[in-house]
């Protein structure tokens, strides 16, 4: 155990305020979602998508680092265990303008296990320090991890100390805990973020004991007053599926977490707002139901709701005009909802 280390990494750039962030979710949190929650929530620190290292380096950059300057406070998501890659990495996102670079060492699937990427990392502290310290000394953007509290074959609070206080010492101050351990064999990602049980008070009890860091709690958030209320507790929280399937969530968040009261929109409004984003989309070349996938919870729990998934996830298809479609449904909801 480590709790007693006070070192910090020199940064030039401010910390992002990680009082309230949008986790990044695999095929969900791309740039076309970011921009959408943005309208919602100003405030809110949005991830992307995790970027294999090996993407960043040999594929589409554009596609890879790209990105809305209005998706900013923007947080990119790296997965690796090469240090000289995370690096090179690190420094890619620096130039990009990236407010954050996370190390993701979370993710259970088999696929980037087989590749040293994820939670399987968790057994590998030392390694995980190097990461860290490599892409600090590339770059001045705040480097930071996400992992859980541990995995099978090291589930003890004491390894899940040993590998915090080692990844610290190498210069990282915070840290995004999923509060659950990551079975590495025999669960798919999606039993992951189910079946083993939630340990709020696992996390609780690290930021006690490492009360110079950073924590920030991840796992099964899904009601306001509960994540507040866990902010007696840690530093921050990092909601998943439910800013996804019910975004409108994040209306709340800047007056509830940042102390932001300004006007927010309607949901209409963000509708409106939406549509010249889809149009530019549309004109490149782009399919709008890229976009529109990432809208369908705009409207939950309302009058019209089921009307809109279905018009924006089946009709969309049928349709030679998807934005007369769309401006059609914006003239319906706003019939429905007043």
């Amino acid at each position: 155990m480590h709790p007693e280390s006070t070192s910090s990494p020199v940064t030039t750039r401010p910390e992002p305020n990680r009082r309230f962030s949008v986790a990044p979710m695999m095929d969900w949190t791309d740039r076309h979602y970011r921009y959408f929650a943005r309208l919602i929530s100003r405030r809110a620190l949005l991830y992307t998508e995790m970027v294999t290292t090996g993407a960043v380096l040999h594929g589409d950059r554009e596609r890879f680092l790209g990105y809305s300057a209005e998706e900013q406070p923007l947080a990119l998501q790296l997965g690796g265990s090469n240090p000289q890659e995370l690096a090179q990495c690190a420094a890619l996102a620096e130039e990009a303008g990236y407010a954050e670079v996370n190390l993701n060492v979370g993710c259970p699937s088999d696929r980037v296990q087989n590749n040293m990427i994820g939670a399987c990392l968790m057994a590998h502290p030392a390694l995980v320090g190097d990461c860290v310290k490599a892409m600090q000394d590339t770059c001045s953007t705040p480097v930071t991890v996400k992992h859980r509290i541990g995995i099978n074959g090291r589930e003890s609070y004491a390894e899940l100390c040993d590998f915090v206080g080692t990844v610290h010492e190498a210069g990282c101050t915070s840290f995004t805990v999923h509060a659950r351990i990551a079975i590495l064999e025999g669960l798919s990602p999606k039993e992951n973020r189910e079946i083993p049980p939630l340990k709020y008070e696992v996390v609780h009890q690290l930021k006690r004991d490492f009360p110079q860091l950073e924590i920030i709690l991840n796992g099964g958030l899904t009601d306001l007053d509960v994540m507040q209320a866990q902010l007696s507790h840690v530093d921050g929280v990092m909601v998943g599926r439910e800013a996804y399937h019910n975004p409108w969530l994040l209306s709340e968040v800047d007056s509830r977490f940042f102390g932001d009261d300004h006007p927010r929109p309607s949901r209409i409004e963000v509708m409106a707002l939406m549509r010249p984003y889809i149009e530019r989309h549309v004109t490149a070349g782009g399919q709008m139901h890229h976009i529109t996938r990432h809208m369908l919870g705009l409207f939950q729990g309302l009058p019209g709701a089921r009307h809109f998934r279905r018009e924006l996830s089946t009709t969309i298809h049928r349709t030679n005009e998807p934005l007369a479609l769309y401006d059609q449904l914006l003239e319906q909801m706003q019939a429905r909802v007043g």
